[in-house]
C-alpha cells in the first residue's frame, strides 16, 4: 500500500470517529426551540417568552432563572413548557409530548390507579343515549382513552431514540473497521441525523396544527386548521411565534459533513488501492 493511500485510509477513519463522538453529543444537545410572545408575557418577566426546547428524545422546559409569574414559579424558574400546554389547549390543541421528559402521574381509570403520561387523553364513555356510563364500583362515569394513535407513535420514537442513535454507532464502527467501498451506506444513514429531526419536526407541526378538536375545536371562534411556524417568525391569535434551530443542530449538520467527508476518503483510499 502506498503513502497516498494510507494517508486517505487515515482520514476516513479520523472523520468517522470525529462523526461517531459529535453524534453523540448531538444526542444531549437542544436542537430547535420555539418561543410564544404576548403582552401578556413581558420581556421583563419572560426575556425569552414561554420558550420550550426539543431535543432527540423529547420536549424541554427553554425558561431558567428569570423573574416569571409566582404561580407558576418552580426552584428551577418557571416551566414553560406547562404554560406552553395550557396555551396550546386553549385553542384545541393536543398536549405536547415530552418523550423522556414525560411525567407520568397517577390518574384514577375505571377504579384502579394507573401511570398516565401528561400526553393521554380521556373522555368518558357514552351509552346510546349519549349520557355518561357510570362505573357501578366507583359511581363515576368510565373512563376511555382517546389519545391519537400518532402522539403515542411519536411518544415511542422519542423514548427509544437512544437505541436509534446506539444503532447509527454501530454502522459507523462497522464503516470504520471493514474496507469494502460499497459499506458506504452504513455511514450514509448516520449523516442524514439533522434531516430525520427536520422530518419528524416538521410533520409533527402540521399534525398539531391540523387537529384542533381536542375540545371541540378550541376556545378561539373562527381558528381553522394552520401550519405552525417551524422556522422564523409567525403569528396565532395574540401570540407571536418565533422558531429557529438551535446550536444542537448545527452539530448534526457538523456530522452530517463530516461523515460525507468520509465516505470520499474512503473511496478514494480504495481507488488508490488498486
Amino acid at each position: 500500500m502506498n503513502d497516498h493511500a494510507k494517508k486517505f485510509g487515515l482520514f476516513y477513519k479520523l472523520f468517522a470517529i470525529v462523526g461517531l463522538l459529535l453524534m453523540i453529543a448531538v444526542y444531549f444537545m437542544p436542537i430547535w426551540w420555539v418561543a410564544l410572545q404576548s403582552h401578556q408575557y413581558p420581556k421583563s418577566m419572560y426575556p425569552k417568552g414561554i420558550r420550550i426546547e426539543f431535543k432527540y428524545d423529547g420536549v424541554y422546559n427553554g425558561c431558567e432563572g428569570v423573574q416569571e409569574r409566582a404561580e407558576i414559579t418552580t426552584n428551577e424558574g418557571a416551566d414553560c413548557l406547562m404554560e406552553m400546554t395550557a396555551i396550546n389547549h386553549y385553542i384545541g390543541m393536543y398536549p405536547i409530548v415530552q418523550g423522556v421528559n414525560s411525567r407520568v402521574f397517577d390518574e384514577l381509570k375505571e377504579g384502579q390507579i394507573k401511570p398516565v403520561p401528561e400526553y393521554y387523553v380521556f373522555d368518558t364513555e357514552k351509552d346510546g343515549e349519549g349520557e355518561d356510563v357510570i362505573d357501578p364500583k366507583t359511581g363515576s362515569p368510565l373512563q376511555v382513552d382517546v389519545t391519537p394513535q400518532y402522539l403515542k407513535v411519536l411518544n415511542g420514537i422519542l423514548v427509544y431514540s437512544r437505541y436509534i442513535f446506539i444503532f447509527f454507532g454501530v454502522l459507523i464502527i462497522i464503516f470504520i473497521v471493514t474496507p469494502k467501498k460499497k459499506n458506504a451506506i452504513f455511514a450514509i444513514l448516520p449523516a442524514l441525523l439533522p434531516f430525520y429531526f427536520l422530518f419528524l419536526y416538521m410533520y409533527s407541526m402540521y399534525w398539531y396544527g391540523h387537529h384542533l378538536d381536542l375540545h371541540g375545536g378550541g376556545a378561539f371562534a373562527g381558528i381553522k386548521p394552520f401550519m405552525p411556524t417551524v422556522f422564523g417568525l409567525g403569528k396565532v391569535a395574540q401570540f407571536e411565534t418565533v422558531s429557529y434551530p438551535y446550536y444542537g443542530f448545527y452539530i448534526a449538520l457538523l456530522v452530517f459533513v463530516v461523515l460525507i467527508f468520509s465516505i470520499l476518503f474512503k473511496r478514494k483510499y480504495i481507488e488508490l488501492q488498486k
